[in-house]
């Protein structure tokens, strides 16, 4: 059977892997796979070589403990890779770890796509140049990538945003209701205040002081999906709070809230596009350490945090970042999302474009566009 080898490094890379060996699996059904990947990778079939959870290290802090141990992990899947002899290598977003690793199997002359193209378009766009040679396939969740890389001259395809396939748009409004027991005048509103530590740390305390400000406005029900790595933490902070969150920790669930949801504050990112596909209207607070944010402005070459409003090319949804992430900007913010006004409108209104600009071409789900990018290069070879 021809061998896919396929390496994810952190949980979104892992729920991408798992759905991208489905795809392959449905058009070529005589392919076998290995590498490493977490819990939905393993659900498809593949045994990882070593747990994905060691590779899933944010911040300098965290990392610079394990780097002997890191190395040595980097070390065996190249070891891995040369003794399978796959027909193709497949690597998954974490570009600390996968880039090493496409560098260091170049010499065995197998074909590889990187999968999830790196932000070198949002900052430091320099690190291009170290690119080249890396591999043979770049796949794009972003629209605009490939012609970002192509005036580098890195060939690169769009295959579609894989929140498409989130299941944020198949939530049922009445269940949520009903399983926390919710009468008809309540107005959940989603809190999603990142899933890193130093997210949690700078958000909840702001996030909890809007929703004082916000006292007055009868029906709110503030609900927060738990990321897996900072649940604990986020339900002992949540303790004090005068009106409780519900907490949610099922995927399910948590697109049952969206479908519930009035409007929702969330952190810039993925979590945007989420929300976007289940009409939420939204509100994006971010705060870092003033030296970080110092150090960012100086960076970053993108006018906008929310990639809602990145791809919209304006300011769809308010963006409130470090100075002007503050609880009365916040509350002010959401009172107007709450309101009888246009803005809640308004915003539904423009996520349509954005959605559908995140589409792949040929009527084809974003995993199926990669297989079939993965297929061509395998049958290339």
């Amino acid at each position: 059977m021809t061998l896919v080898y396929v390496v994810a490094g952190e949980a979104s890379g892992d729920v991408l892997g798992a759905r991208l060996i489905a795809a392959l699996r449905r058009l070529r059904p005589d392919l076998d796979f290995a590498g490493i990947g977490g819990a939905r990778m393993a659900e498809a079939g593949l045994a990882s070589l070593f747990p994905m959870q060691e590779l899933a290290l944010m911040g300098l802090l965290e990392v610079l403990p394990k780097l002997r141990r890191l190395r040595g992990r980097l070390d065996q899947a190249v070891a891995d890779v040369a003794a399978r002899r796959p027909g193709v290598v497949v690597t998954i977003d974490s570009p600390g770890f996968t880039l090493r690793l496409l560098r260091r199997i170049g010499p065995l002359s197998i074909p590889r796509a990187h999968y999830v193209a790196p932000q070198a378009w949002a900052w430091r766009e320099g690190r291009v140049r170290h690119y080249p040679g890396l591999w043979e396939r770049l796949l794009c969740l972003l629209p605009f990538e490939p012609d970002f890389f192509a005036r580098h001259g890195l060939p690169a395809r769009f295959v579609g945003h894989p929140v498409l396939e989130s299941g944020a748009d198949a939530g049922d409004a009445a269940r949520f209701h009903a399983a926390h027991g919710l009468d008809g005048a309540s107005r959940p509103v989603v809190l999603m205040p990142g899933s890193r530590r130093t997210e949690i740390t700078r958000l909840l305390p702001v996030f909890a002081a809007t929703l004082r400000l916000l006292g007055d406005n009868p029906g709110l029900v503030p609900v927060m999906p738990l990321a897996p790595g900072v649940a604990a933490e986020v339900a002992a902070a949540t303790e004090a709070w005068p009106v409780r969150p519900v907490l949610v920790s099922e995927i399910g669930e948590k697109h049952d809230a969206f479908a519930a949801a009035a409007a929702a504050l969330t952190k810039s990112g993925t979590s945007t596009l989420e929300l976007a596909l289940a009409g939420v209207p939204m509100a994006v607070a971010y705060r870092v350490n003033p030296l970080t944010a110092a150090i960012a402005r100086r960076l970053v070459k993108v006018r906008y945090a929310a990639l809602v409003n990145l791809l919209a090319g304006q300011e769809v949804v308010p963006e409130l970042i470090q100075q002007d992430c503050t609880p009365g900007r916040l509350a002010a913010t959401l009172r107007s999302l709450l309101g009888a006004g246009d803005a809640a409108s308004a915003q539904r209104a423009a996520f349509g474009p954005v959605l559908a600009s995140l589409r792949p071409p040929g009527g084809l789900s974003p995993s199926e566009a990669a297989a079939g990018a993965v297929l061509e290069l395998l049958e290339q070879a």
